[in-house]
């Protein structure tokens, strides 16, 4: 290779380092800076995970469902229940049980939920709406139907001690109509209603 050919490589592989380390200060650094800072400042609650906090503690992420278990690892009942998970609400694990409609052990599955859910807030099993019993796509919906959650108002006023009808007012609170009047279904996410509970009724 000649002396011409050697520093014209040379440029060009100077120049190919410059733009390198440029476009990464740009599009690894300054670009995911600026991003974060406007999310932040327009949306300081959804920039930072849309955590929920109690008593000064962050509880968990209005976007991702939890256990409500008491000590025994059993669900307890001075709090409203989720839908079930076939992942165990964790992240990594999301998913669906990819059984299908017709699977006899999801038809066998349901019927165990129905007959558990029934039984743990007193009701028939004909009274227990489909989410309580079905998991969703994800594993880690966070949000119940209204239905369901005012069916557990009973149970979690008994195991508090409290009115009933305030804890359905509660319900009632924190029950999200269809996005635009006309998206998806009214819900009711799981852990701001227990953080309200909770503060309603430490």
């Amino acid at each position: 290779m000649n002396a011409a050919a050697l520093r014209s490589t040379s440029r060009l592989t100077g120049a190919a380092l410059r733009a390198l380390l440029v476009l990464t200060a740009v599009t690894g650094v300054l670009y995911p800076l600026a991003v974060t800072g406007i999310a932040r400042a327009a949306l300081p609650g959804n920039a930072g995970g849309s955590t929920v906090e109690v008593d000064g503690r962050t509880v968990g992420s209005a976007l991702i469902g939890q256990a409500w278990n008491g000590p025994a690892g059993r669900p307890d009942p001075r709090w409203f229940q989720p839908r079930p998970s076939a992942g165990g609400y964790d992240a990594p694990a999301s998913g669906a049980s990819n059984l299908a409609a017709t699977s006899p052990e999801l038809l066998r599955l349901v019927e165990e939920r129905r007959a558990q859910v029934a039984a743990f807030n007193g009701v028939r099993p004909a009274a227990v709406p489909a989410d309580a019993v079905t998991a969703s796509g994800s594993g880690l919906d966070p949000h119940i139907s209204p239905e369901y959650a005012r069916l557990q108002a009973d149970r979690v006023a008994r195991a508090r001690g409290l009115d009933p009808a305030a804890v359905r007012a509660l319900v009632r609170e924190h029950t999200r109509g269809r996005p635009g009047g006309f998206l998806g279904e009214p819900v009711v996410n799981v852990l701001e209603l227990n953080a309200a509970l909770h503060e309603a009724a430490p």
